[in-house]
């Protein structure tokens, strides 16, 4: 019998959700995507040491030296480097995030995006492999929306709510990534109890989205994002596109069943669903009304926010070590510290605030807090702490 995973990608397009080269060599998904989280967290392991100093090297020649420009510059040309070597494995495309501090600001997310994508083509990658991830904030879709007329297509990531969605097929983006394990997290703690299979909140949410789309023919694809089981997955058979962490990609693989389709686009046009227009007041009034999608959306971009924070020290720890300016691991320790909000030496899932991924990884025990001790075992060790 064919396993969960054989079945699911002759239906949906899977995506492996890292930014370790060696997990998407083992899965030979279609597509990638990346996160500052993932990123920041790659960067730190052994194995890719020579991308990160690749990528201070390139910067430093470019802008002279100057640290803080080198930083700067190493922050986009790292995500890039990190882009290129998947490209070199995944047929389809790879996702690279707009920095999320951009996330509120339509003209500085339009340049950022023009920049990754000509940094992408003087390479010699190819435009259309490439998808620019930008935070679905109101001032992002727009941005979006400019960017894609110039053929520059884009991933909306950070989506919650039905307003987001809809505003983002409106402005005609290429993809949109609603966060589906990030939605049951809000709704576990809100309400107090567990839920599963086609009750979950973030399965129904991705479902409605998929279900709008199809009924009335927009182009703009699904890809459900941010799983916490394979239940939800299972669930969402069907849709465009899932990207998939790469331990449930391993569990999928691991498993055998019938895998039914949940999600059909010959059946959503048969359904009764109601039109709707979403403009800059109707998006903010809904927004305003959805608080879980409020919560979401606000840590999302504080979560990525803070991943950034911490490479750009990393980056520069790195940096001054390679000029023998400062011994390596200095601001790397306190990587930790950036994530230890109440600073009692343990990070919990709420102060990560970033990739479920990654914290699952990070947290070798399963007890839902990472030690000093699992951080430096899952980011390399005395290199990273």
């Amino acid at each position: 019998m064919a396993t969960l995973l054989d079945q699911l990608t002759k239906m949906t397009v899977a995506v492996c959700d890292t930014g370790d080269i060696n997990s998407i060599k083992k899965f030979t998904p279609r597509d990638a995507t990346t996160n500052p989280s993932l990123i920041t967290a790659a960067a730190q392991m052994p194995d890719y040491a020579d991308v990160v100093d690749g990528a201070l090297s390139w910067a430093k020649q470019e802008a002279g030296g100057a640290e803080d420009k080198v930083v700067a510059l190493a922050l986009d040309r790292l995500a890039v480097e990190f882009g290129l070597r998947i490209l070199k494995i995944v047929p389809g495309r790879v996702s690279t995030e707009v920095d999320a501090r951009l996330s509120f600001d339509t003209q500085k997310t339009i340049e950022k995006g023009r920049y990754l994508i000509s940094q992408y083509e003087k390479a010699g990658a190819s435009r259309d492999r490439v998808l620019i991830k930008i935070a679905s904030t109101w001032e992002g879709i727009r941005a979006a929306e400019q960017l894609q007329k110039e053929g520059i297509n884009c991933n909306l990531t950070l989506l919650f709510g039905m307003h987001q969605a809809i505003a983002c097929a409106e402005a005609g983006v290429r993809l949109i990534s609603p966060f589906v394990g990030r939605i049951l997290d809000w709704h576990k703690k809100a309400e107090g109890r567990d839920f599963t299979g086609a009750d979950d909140p973030g399965v129904k949410s991705v479902t409605k989205i998929y279900n709008y789309y199809k009924k009335y023919g927009y182009k703009t694809e699904v890809m459900g994002a941010s799983f916490r089981n394979i239940g939800e997955i299972i669930e969402l058979a069907g849709c465009d596109l899932l990207t998939i962490a790469p331990n449930l990609l391993a569990e999928l693989q691991s498993k055998e069943g019938t895998l039914e389709r949940k999600l059909d686009p010959t059946k959503a046009q048969g359904m009764s669903i109601e039109k709707q227009h979403i403009d800059e007041a109707a998006f903010r009034s809904m927004h305003a009304a959805d608080k879980m999608a409020t919560d979401k959306l606000a840590e999302g971009i504080e979560g990525f926010s803070k991943a950034i924070g911490a490479l750009e020290k990393l980056l520069t720890e790195r940096y001054r070590a390679l000029g023998n300016k400062q011994k390596a691991g200095e601001h790397a320790r306190a990587f930790f510290k950036v994530f230890d909000l109440d600073g009692d030496g343990l990070i919990t899932r709420e102060e990560w605030g970033g990739t479920a991924a990654v914290f699952a990884a990070l947290d070798t025990d399963g007890d839902g807090k990472i030690t000093p001790e699992e951080m430096a075992a899952g980011l390399g060790g005395a290199w990273a702490l």
